[in-house]
């Protein structure tokens, strides 16, 4: 790679997005970011909201990018199409609000953690649960400050990367084991907006 951080794609330009592309930028991350909508949409917003992010289509975004953000609504996750992420680190920000999302069949009759869920759905990626279990406001709010940011994943490697992302944005890594283990990390979990520290590793775990 040219360049010596990876490369970053961001899929859903609201809140949480929004938020994640402002802390890769003053990261010095080159960030893409891809809305709904068409790119002239996410234009003016990413200009007024994430100055230095690039707006672009879903497809240009994830083309050369090394990690990529899930930060869509979680029912439209089978909008992104699996074969262009394929190869690539893939960050699940996303959570199941049934205000939100309404009810899903498939997520609230699988025994499964959700991050397990969508792995299935984007095969060819290697998927890391993080970011989802902190405030979209807080991202940047309490960036320095000693919080932690729990990841969980199957892979030794993708893990390494997205701790290294997690300390760059300002916050403490927090491996928490298996992609299963994510299920800790939603919402109505103990560790699910609670304010983690390097020391919660192991409380976390146990409570698997």
């Amino acid at each position: 790679m040219s360049h010596t951080k990876p490369s970053i794609a961001i899929l859903g330009a609201g809140r949480v997005g929004s938020s994640l592309a402002r802390s890769a930028v003053a990261a010095g991350y080159e960030v893409k970011v891809a809305g709904s909508g068409a790119v002239d949409k996410i234009a003016l917003t990413a200009e007024i909201l994430m100055p230095g992010a690039v707006p672009s289509t879903a497809d240009q975004a994830v083309k050369d990018a090394d990690i990529v953000f899930l930060a869509v609504p979680l029912h439209k996750f089978r909008s992104v199409n699996p074969a262009t992420l394929e190869g690539k680190i893939v960050i699940d920000t996303m959570n199941h609000w049934v205000p939100v999302n309404g009810e899903l069949e498939e997520i609230d009759q699988d025994p499964r953690s959700t991050s397990e869920i969508i792995a299935e759905f984007f095969a060819g990626s290697t998927m890391v649960k993080s970011f989802n279990h902190i405030g979209y406001h807080e991202i940047e709010q309490d960036a320095g400050t000693g919080r932690a940011i729990a990841y969980a994943t199957n892979d030794v490697d993708a893990g390494a990367q997205v701790a290294q992302l997690i300390k760059s944005f300002g916050f403490v890594p927090l491996n928490i084991g298996a992609l299963e283990n994510g299920r800790i990390l939603e919402p109505g979990q103990e560790a699910f907006g609670a304010h983690l520290n390097k020391d919660s590793r192991l409380e976390l775990v146990n409570q698997r």
